[in-house]
C-alpha cells in the first residue's frame, strides 16, 4: 500500500473514531437526564450539602415576670456557640461570647453526600457555653435538638411539626417558645437558618425538580423566569411549593391572613417574609437634631430587640426598616420642636409615600419617633401611622426604676396596637393611667402595654390567660386592619 493511500485511511478512521466517541457522550448525557434518579440524583455535580446559620437571638425580656421555681436563665448574657450534624458527621461553630444577638454568625457546614440517596439528615443545636457545664438552648417544639430530612430532588426539608414550609413559625425558623413556654424562662430562643446544596446552572432549584418536574433546562440559570406570567418569579414559587409552570393569582393569595398576599411576599422576601406565617412590617422615620442642642430623636436599640422579641416569640415576626437595610425607606426628618397633626400628614406623604401611591402602604406600617407633638406624647393619625414624642419618652424614663429602653418600646409597641384594631382596651381611659386611680387597679387582670397602667413598663400584649377582666390580644389582633383608609 501506498504510503499516501495509509494515511487517508488513517485520517478517516481517527474522524470516525471522533464521531462515534461525540455520539456517545452525547446520548450518555441525554440518558442521564431521562433516567435521572435512576443512580444520581444529579450527574452535573457531585451533590453537597450546606447548613448555613443566619441569626440567633435569645427570646427572653427584660419586663418578664414569672415565678422563681420556673427561671431557667442565661443569668448574664449567654456565649452562643452551635452545632450541626449532617448524616452522623459533626460540626461546631465558634463561641459568640456575651451577646443575646447574632445577626451575622458567618457559620456554615457542609458535606458532600451521596448522591443516589434522597434524603439528608441534619440535627442542629443551639448551646450556651456555661459553668459546669454547657447548656442546650431551646429551640424547638418537642425537645430541644432539631431533626430535619432535607431531600436532594426537591431541595426542600421537613421534620415534625416545626419545620415544613406551612410551619406557623416560619420555614427556616426556630422557636423555642413553640413548646407553650413564652412566659417561662427556659433558654428559648430563635434560630435562623437554610439548607441547600450545589447546583450546576446556580439557579439554586435542583437537578431532579428541573428535569422530572418543571421540564427546565439544568444547565441554564432559570432564575427571574415567569413563564406562568403571574408575576412571581421561579425561584419564589419553587421555594414555597408553587408549580411555576400553574399561573396562581398571588395578588389576592394571603393564607395567613397577615394582610400581605403573595406578590407582595415575594417583594419583601429580601427582608425575610414568609407567605406561611405572620408578619409585620414597619418603616421608621426619625428626627434630626435641634438648633438649639435637642437630641436627634430616635428609638433605641435596646427598644427594637425588645419589639423583636415580642412579637416573634408568638410567631408574629416583626421587621423594622431603621435604616440598616440595602433598599431603607428609612430616613431622617428635619427637626420640628413642635409638630401639629398636618405636619404628620405631610412627614407621612413626603417621608413614607414619597409623594405617591408607594406599593409600601399595603404592607408596611408607618411609626415615626418625633422631638415632641402639640397634641399628645403617642398617637395613630391614619389606621397604618403613628407618632411617639422622643422627648415625652426621656421624661418618663428620667422617672425612678424605669427603663429608658422599655420605654420607648412599650410606647411604640402600644401605638402599633392601635393599627391592629384592638377593641375594647381595658384600662385605656382617663380614669386609669395613675395608681391613685381606680381604673388602675379594676384593670390590673389586662397585662398589656394597651393599658395604661402597663404602658412604659410592659413590652407585650395580654394573653387572656387572667379570669377576669382580660383579653387576648395575641389571638384577637387582625393584621390587616392598617390596610383601612383613614
Amino acid at each position: 500500500m501506498k504510503k499516501k493511500s495509509f494515511n487517508k485511511i488513517l485520517i478517516v478512521l481517527t474522524a470516525s473514531l471522533f464521531l462515534i466517541s461525540a455520539v456517545n457522550i452525547l446520548s450518555a448525557k441525554t440518558s442521564k437526564i431521562k433516567n435521572i434518579g435512576d443512580e444520581d440524583y444529579d450527574p452535573l455535580v457531585d451533590i453537597e450539602i450546606t447548613v448555613e446559620i443566619q441569626k440567633i437571638r435569645s427570646l427572653e425580656k427584660l419586663d418578664q415576670q414569672v415565678p422563681a421555681i420556673e427561671i431557667i436563665d442565661f443569668g448574664s448574657d449567654p456565649d452562643f456557640y452551635v452545632k450541626v450534624i449532617i448524616n452522623g458527621e459533626e460540626f461546631v461553630s465558634e463561641v459568640w461570647p456575651d451577646t443575646k444577638y447574632i445577626y451575622d454568625p458567618q457559620f456554615s457546614a457542609t458535606l458532600d453526600v451521596p448522591d443516589e440517596e434522597e434524603f439528608v439528615d441534619v440535627v442542629i443545636q443551639l448551646w450556651d457555653q456555661n459553668s459546669p457545664a454547657d447548656r442546650k438552648c431551646d429551640i424547638s417544639k418537642e425537645g430541644k435538638d432539631v431533626e430535619l430530612e432535607y431531600s436532594i430532588k426537591t431541595g426542600h426539608w421537613s421534620g415534625g411539626d416545626e419545620c415544613s414550609i406551612n410551619d406557623e413559625s416560619g420555614y427556616g425558623r426556630l422557636n423555642g417558645c413553640d413548646d407553650g413556654s413564652i412566659y417561662r424562662r427556659s433558654l428559648d430562643c430563635e434560630l435562623w437558618f437554610n439548607i441547600y446544596q450545589n447546583d450546576y446552572d446556580g439557579d439554586g432549584i435542583p437537578y431532579w425538580t428541573e428535569v422530572n418536574e418543571y421540564s427546565t433546562d439544568p444547565e441554564i440559570n432559570n432564575l427571574g423566569e415567569d413563564t406562568d406570567d403571574d408575576d412571581v418569579p421561579i425561584e419564589w414559587e419553587w421555594k414555597w411549593g408553587y408549580n411555576p409552570n400553574n399561573w396562581d393569582n398571588h395578588r389576592n393569595i394571603d393564607p395567613e391572613t397577615d394582610g400581605i398576599n403573595n406578590y407582595e411576599e415575594y417583594l419583601t422576601s429580601q427582608w425575610d417574609s414568609d407567605p406561611n406565617r405572620k408578619d409585620i412590617f414597619t418603616e421608621l422615620d426619625q428626627m434630626e437634631a435641634g438648633p438649639s442642642g435637642e437630641p436627634a430623636s430616635m428609638l433605641p436599640e435596646g427598644a427594637k430587640e425588645l419589639l423583636y422579641t415580642a412579637f416573634n416569640r408568638q410567631n408574629v415576626v416583626y421587621h423594622l426598616d431603621d435604616g440598616k437595610w440595602d433598599e431603607t425607606g428609612s430616613e431622617m426628618i428635619p427637626f420640628d420642636s413642635s409638630t401639629g397633626e398636618g405636619d404628620l400628614y405631610n412627614i407621612y406623604n413626603n417621608y413614607f409615600l414619597h409623594v405617591g401611591n408607594n406599593w409600601r402602604k399595603g404592607v408596611f406600617h408607618y411609626g415615626v419617633v418625633i422631638y415632641q407633638c402639640s397634641l399628645v406624647n403617642g398617637h395613630c393619625f391614619r389606621a397604618n401611622s403613628f407618632q411617639i414624642s422622643a422627648n415625652a419618652m426621656e421624661y418618663k424614663a428620667s422617672i425612678p426604676f424605669m427603663n429608658r429602653d422599655i420605654v420607648y418600646a412599650s410606647a411604640y409597641m402600644h401605638e402599633t396596637g392601635h393599627t391592629l384594631n384592638f377593641r375594647p382596651i381595658p384600662g385605656h381611659n382617663s380614669w386609669s393611667g395613675y395608681p391613685w386611680q381606680i381604673g388602675w387597679w379594676i384593670n390590673r387582670p389586662y397585662k398589656s402595654c394597651m393599658n395604661y397602667g402597663y404602658m412604659y413598663r410592659v413590652v407585650d400584649y395580654s394573653d387572656g390567660s387572667r379570669p377576669i377582666i382580660d383579653l387576648d390580644d395575641w389571638s384577637r389582633m387582625d393584621l390587616t386592619f392598617f390596610q383601612r383608609e383613614w
